[in-house]
């Protein structure tokens, strides 16, 4: 088998600058890097190093100004719009620091909503949401609203919608940022139990050390460029 078949995210050269006034910032500089099916790694570093824009990149939320990005065999900085926007719904799952739930909503009815996008069928929707909510410990509350929820239960909602589409990866911005250090060590043992029974990727760009030791890959970023690469065995 080639190295590359398992492959569900490649980087190449990609750079990023932004103007500030009269200043150019180069956030990325030709940055290459490859993640495999499966993979949890947690992509780190000092702020400013552009651990933030090279996951807004990979999630097609950003344009790098130079290079390519290819997820699940698609150049996705080459798509127009609309076909980005469809892209996203169905390969990507975001998870956000300050969770980003839809506050009408109940919880079924915003895990449920990707895929009322993607048009799955309401019988499977609804079994689909049954046992997310079983899987992330929220069993019972799919009738609750957001602000019914404190704040960890809103991220394991965010976690729950994020996978619930089964997309081909799950990339997570600073996710236990608005947490306490139990409830932040519990959602995280939690999306490393996830990825290994489901198999499906998980990204993180976190400053957070408990993140870092958890992930079975470690990416340190430095000013826009890979610093180091670390791979580790399951359990750190």
């Amino acid at each position: 088998m080639r190295d590359n078949e398992n492959e569900v995210i490649r980087v190449e050269s990609v750079s990023r600058n932004y103007r500030s006034g009269e200043v150019e910032v180069r956030a990325l500089k030709s940055l290459s890097l490859s993640i495999k099916r499966g993979e949890f790694t947690a992509i780190a570093g000092p702020s400013g190093s552009g651990k933030t824009t090279l996951l807004n990149i990979i999630g097609g939320l950003d344009t790098p100004s130079s290079g390519r990005v290819i997820l699940a065999g698609k150049p996705i900085n080459e798509m127009s719009g609309n076909e980005l926007s469809d892209f996203r719904r169905d390969h990507i799952g975001f998870i956000f620091q300050s969770y980003n739930l839809i506050p009408v909503l109940t919880v079924k009815e915003n895990v449920e909503y990707v895929m009322l996008l993607q048009g799955v069928p309401e019988q499977e929707r609804s079994q689909r949401v049954k046992a997310i909510l079983r899987e992330v410990g929220l069993e019972g509350m799919d009738k609750r609203l957001p602000i019914q929820l404190s704040g960890g239960q809103q991220q394991r909602v965010a976690v729950a919608r994020a996978m619930v589409s089964r997309p081909d990866i799950i990339l997570a911005d600073e996710p236990t940022a608005n947490l306490d250090s139990a409830t932040g060590a519990a959602l995280l043992d939690m999306m490393s139990s996830l990825n290994e029974k489901s198999g499906m990727t998980f990204i993180f760009s976190t400053h957070d050390r408990m993140i870092m030791e958890k992930s079975r890959r470690l990416i340190m970023l430095r000013d826009g460029q890979i610093e180091s690469d670390q791979l580790r065995s399951r359990g750190g």
